[in-house]
């Protein structure tokens, strides 16, 4: 399948989708953005891919929306289909899966296998907001985070306001949105913003050494499980989470990748999991 904005690879069972416009720092267009989503449901179907990593090209990740659209936004006003578009998803509706995690860009704590944000340099405004929809984050040390909204007349988007404080707390949350500074990787590690800051020169091989080691040693059913627990949990009582966890541990007990997971401690060699 060919795209126009983005680049896909899938190699060792790990798909990653590169956000390919490295001129403009990756800025985000409409076409960025079908072909992320077409991308991103691709790897979910794949059986060879068990985790998705989104990354950048060249020396960003992503700097936001194109400021050529929003320039043209500012001088003719925003039209009744924007409106719409702006608060809606672009997709499919999917069956089983909470209204919350199908919105425009709140779509992949849907997706059934780990999305890491692999953010190789600068991720500002809607960049920003894609690292925080996906389950990890790892950051170079050449990275920067920045909200940007404030500084542009905007308001908290796309339902960070909801998110950035689960994240990372209510008052590093509002720093960030209130002023919109640039943080750098440390910072935002220490924050709770990442989960590991790697070197530069070798960013992309620690963030690929992790993502491998998920899809070959742990099993892709409990991964699956596991988030959506936590993304449901968001939304539940501690007795409504506990309840949930105690049905899907009698299903896990009766599993292959159960078996498999005891099979392999006991005889002490490599797992072989199949997701079942």
């Amino acid at each position: 399948m060919s795209y126009q904005e983005i680049l896909y690879n899938v190699a060792d069972r790990v798909a990653t989708i590169t956000l390919n416009r490295p001129d403009k720092l990756n800025a985000w267009t409409a076409v960025m953005e079908q072909e992320v989503r077409r991308a991103v449901y691709d790897a979910e179907a794949n059986e060879h891919v068990r985790v998705i990593v989104l990354t950048g090209a060249g020396r960003g990740f992503c700097a936001g929306a194109d400021m050529s659209l929003l320039s043209n936004i500012a001088d003719r006003g925003i039209t009744d289909r924007e409106r719409v578009l702006a608060n809606t998803g672009n997709g499919a509706q999917r069956g089983n899966v909470r209204p919350d995690f199908q919105k425009k860009y709140s779509y992949f704590p849907s997706i059934q296998k780990p999305m890491i944000a692999a953010v190789n340099g600068p991720a500002v405004g809607l960049g920003f907001i894609l690292s925080l929809y996906c389950d990890l984050r790892f950051a170079s040390d050449a990275a920067r985070f920045g909200t940007a909204f404030a500084k542009r007349g905007l308001i908290a988007e796309y339902g960070v306001a909801w998110l950035l404080p689960r994240l990372i707390g209510q008052a590093n949350a509002l720093d960030l949105l209130f002023s919109a500074r640039l943080v750098e990787a440390t910072e935002a590690h220490r924050m709770g913003l990442v989960n590991q800051v790697f070197p530069q020169d070798a960013f992309m091989d620690h963030v690929l050494a992790v993502a491998r080691d998920l899809a070959t040693n742990v099993s892709p059913r409990s991964m699956r499980v596991i988030k959506k627990q936590v993304y449901d949990a968001m939304f539940q009582s501690l007795s409504e989470a506990f309840d949930e966890a105690e049905t899907e541990m009698v299903e896990s007990l009766q599993c292959e990748d159960f078996k498999e997971g005891v099979a392999h401690f006991m005889e002490k060699r490599a797992a072989h999991f199949s997701g079942r």
